[in-house]
């Protein structure tokens, strides 16, 4: 895996969300994957059980909008940052945005063996006149 690669992987990621295929879900890792949704979570582990994961709760098609890039390479670990954003109903605006963070490593065929997901929700917008949240 390189670079170029990883961005390549990346666009299948999406794809693969996009169309909830088992087999394009299971194609982007390995079979003894360890997937965590987040850094404190305890990680799915298998390909099998991540590819059930993704398909338990389909996002609705054309309810968000999502795009990453290779933020930087390191030896074997791959890191990437990218926006997540979910629509309102009407799909005409923003109702969640989440900034994200992959890192990950691969396997010898190109499939990811390591996946963990950093993320933070967007704070909504406060007017200049309001004091910032507390905490």
């Amino acid at each position: 895996m390189d670079r170029a690669g990883f961005a390549a992987w990346l666009e299948r990621y999406v794809d693969a969300w996009r169309l909830y295929d088992a087999v394009a879900i299971g194609d982007l890792f390995s079979a003894d994957i360890r997937y965590a949704y987040d850094p404190f979570g305890e990680a799915i582990i298998g390909r099998a059980e991540v590819v059930a994961s993704w398909l338990d709760e389909p996002d609705q098609p054309g309810s968000w909008q999502a795009e990453y890039e290779v933020l930087a390479v390191d030896s074997d670990v791959f890191v990437a940052h990218g926006r997540t954003r979910y629509l309102t109903d009407d799909r005409r605006e923003i109702e969640r945005e989440f900034a994200n963070v992959f890192v990950c490593r691969f396997d010898d065929d190109g499939r990811c063996r390591e996946f963990t997901e950093y993320y933070m929700r967007k704070r909504p917008d406060v007017a200049p006149d309001e004091p910032p949240p507390a905490g």
